[in-house]
């Protein structure tokens, strides 16, 4: 694997989180706000990701998902038929396997750009 650059955690967390609005919208899904008007819960778990994709790379997606779901149960959240943050409930709080395929490819979406972001330009 290529090394990685010097990252700035900050600035990967908000490209992965527009990158993930636009991805929502093209999916005709609810977009989640901008960064500047996100939540501190969502801003922090996008850091997360960009953290946990860094101190492992290469790890498939569905351990993302599944470091994702074991996050959110710790904070409170439970699985939920909407996502709501007051309620702190979540649908796609299940096993990576029961997601749709739409939701795989987000998760593979946010992997990419963290790569894209840190590793080495050839």
């Amino acid at each position: 694997m290529r090394a990685r650059t010097k990252v700035d955690f900050a600035a990967v967390a908000q490209v992965v989180h527009e990158a993930v609005r636009s991805w929502q919208r093209a999916n005709n899904q609810p977009a989640a706000p901008a960064w500047s008007r996100a939540p501190k819960w969502m801003k922090d778990s996008t850091l997360a990701a960009v953290t946990y994709r860094l101190a492992n790379p290469g790890a498939p997606n569905s351990a993302q998902h599944e470091l994702w779901v074991q996050e959110k149960v710790a904070s409170g959240w439970k699985r939920g038929k909407v996502k709501d943050g007051v309620k702190k409930t979540h649908p796609l709080m299940i096993p990576y396997d029961q997601l749709p395929m739409v939701e795989r490819r987000k998760d593979a979406l946010v992997s990419n750009v963290i790569d894209a972001l840190t590793l080495d330009i050839d």
